[in-house]
């Protein structure tokens, strides 16, 4: 499960690269941003709140959207996307840590502010 995480985390990092490269093309630009845009707009095709299917359709759809615009990458560019990942996973061991932390640092702040405001 670990070497399958660290895979994907590899994977969507060269696909961030590669998306800065002049030579990717349009298509997999725009599937890219489908998946970023689905994944942080409130509409989903399932809504969150109904239990386990609300977080499935994000569960599947972004990372096939991502799936699809990883394919339609030039080789060069994939290869040279994934060196400069794995470039930055050695450098930065504590990124995906450090992540996880502030992620829960903000949904903390954001569930006390809430609460503050609805308690008055």
């Amino acid at each position: 499960m670990i070497a399958r995480i660290r895979s994907g985390w590899r994977d969507s990092l060269a696909l961030l690269f590669a998306l800065g490269d002049r030579r990717t093309p349009a298509g997999a630009k725009l599937m890219a941003a489908l998946a970023v845009a689905y994944a942080l707009l409130p509409l989903d095709l399932l809504p969150d709140l109904t239990p386990l299917l609300g977080l499935a359709d994000d569960v599947l759809i972004v990372p096939t959207l991502l799936a699809l615009a990883a394919r339609t990458l030039p080789e060069p560019v994939l290869t040279e996307a994934r060196g400069r990942s794995l470039r930055v996973q050695r450098r930065l061991p504590w990124l995906i840590p450090t992540g996880i932390a502030a992620l829960l640092l903000l949904m903390t702040l954001g569930g006390w502010l809430l609460w503050r405001a609805v308690s008055g």
